[in-house]
């Protein structure tokens, strides 16, 4: 995709959010390889070694210790690579398969479980979600709940427009202590449940539909609909109906503390190096770094809490690469998800149902795409108009400068697949989809 580059601006949460449009990020140099090049696992093709070149000289410009990148074309796995350390310490190389944290980008899988339900006629996109979670507001002693609350949609949470907005109020997800004593718990942590009851107490930041400030708050609130609707789990749920229709079985919901993460997934490095008191026990007595069990990570669930390969992730970008003929969801409902909200201004891109979204022309094709950003984590997830739909994945956050690197890395990404001259006819998701 070929965009005029800009003035570079600063990591805002806009500017975090277009990235993958290719507008806002300066290129990022091709270093030549080097002796001291990170280790590099998966099958070489020399017709895509604008990809390796790339992610060579990327995490070792940036110090990242591992990450993995899977490409496919026309619906097919091309490129599945591993690159650098999943664990520093024990000098295990990523596997092209390797398992990290998404983050954010657990937004779309989430909103697809919605879409799911909705074509089922569960419910319907303008149904109220106090109705369809049935949960009980917290609210403070002589304090009233906020009635603003009733007025909100399940459009409302999937397109960021439920009222909520973290830089005038606060991020409920790092106030676990506080929410566990106020619903009423010994413990440090909060469930996801806790955190939606808690903040059903707490007044609006807008009317609901006003306009769309990003939130994690309202995917929460549509993970407890999944659970209610289905009588089940919302994890359940979405490893049956979303990954499961696509032959996709390792991505789960992610745990906080080392010795309880699945098998195969990586080591995660907060590169800012950030310490806070165990939330989880056993460790409920000490200082451990953020992505251990420091910050509430499993309450992340349907907002960020997800744990998948980029392998997995580019299998389920490509189940929309032809809408007419999706395993997951109808024509009609992916038009929903990625439509234009009503609030939505012109500034070429907007934020769908969980997706941020970039019309192409003018012939109804879209870039469509989603970052994750948390300690220890970024992720990168993008499925472009032509086919071509790719994730990356990084066991660390921030690279040189203290900047994203999901946005240093966007733009290279998309010229990479722009210089390839020859996709391979193979298809690698058997090999890693067993």
């Amino acid at each position: 995709m070929s965009t005029p580059t800009p003035a570079p601006l600063p990591v805002t949460r806009r500017a975090f959010a277009v990235a993958a449009a290719g507008l806002l990020f300066p290129r990022v140099s091709r270093a030549q390889p080097k002796d001291d090049d990170p280790p590099v696992s998966g099958t070489a093709n020399p017709t895509l070694a604008p990809f390796d070149r790339l992610m060579t000289g990327f995490i070792r410009d940036h110090a990242v210790p591992g990450a993995a990148l899977a490409v496919s074309r026309g619906g097919k796995l091309v490129y599945a690579r591993g690159f650098g350390s999943a664990d520093v310490d024990k000098k295990t190389p990523v596997r092209p398969d390797a398992l990290f944290r998404i983050a954010s980008v657990s937004k779309p899988i989430t909103a697809v479980a919605v879409m799911r339900l909705i074509e089922k006629k569960k419910f319907k996109l303008d149904d109220k979600v106090t109705d369809l979670m049935g949960l009980k507001a917290v609210v403070g002693r002589g304090d009233t709940a906020d009635e603003r609350w009733k007025a909100i949609t399940v459009r409302h949470c999937l397109q960021h427009s439920g009222g909520w907005d973290r830089d005038k109020s606060f991020e409920p997800i790092t106030r676990p202590v506080q929410i566990a004593k106020a619903v009423g718990k010994k413990g440090p942590s909060a469930t996801p449940t806790d955190v939606v009851r808690y903040m059903m107490g707490q007044p609006l930041d807008f009317d609901p539909g006003e306009k769309g400030v990003y939130s994690n708050l309202g995917y929460l609130v549509l993970g407890r609909i999944i659970a209610a609707t289905t009588g089940g789990t919302y994890e359940d749920f979405v490893r049956k109906e979303v990954f499961g229709r696509i032959g996709v079985t390792a991505p789960r919901l992610g745990r906080a503390l080392p010795e309880k993460r699945a098998a195969g997934e990586v080591r995660y490095y907060d590169s800012k190096k950030r310490t806070n008191w165990c939330l989880y026990p056993p460790r409920l007595d000490r200082k451990v770094p953020l992505p251990d069990g420091g910050e509430n990570f499993e309450a992340f669930e349907a907002h960020g809490g997800w744990i998948a390969s980029a392998v997995d992730l580019v299998k389920f970008a490509a189940a929309f690469d032809d809408p007419a003929k999706s395993p997951l969801l109808g024509a009609a409902a992916i038009a929903d998800m990625w439509a234009r909200p009503a609030h939505a201004d012109t500034n070429g891109w907007h934020i769908g149902g969980g997706w941020f979204v970039r019309p192409v022309g003018d012939g109804g094709k879209v870039n469509v795409w989603h970052f994750g950003y948390i300690a220890g984590t970024e992720a990168v997830l993008v499925r472009r108009w032509d086919g071509t739909d790719w994730a990356v994945l990084f066991n660390t956050n921030d690279g040189a400068g203290g900047k994203s690197l999901a946005g240093l890395i966007d733009r290279p990404l998309h010229e990479a697949a722009d210089a390839v001259t020859a996709w391979p006819d193979g298809d690698q998701f058997p090999t890693y989809l067993k």
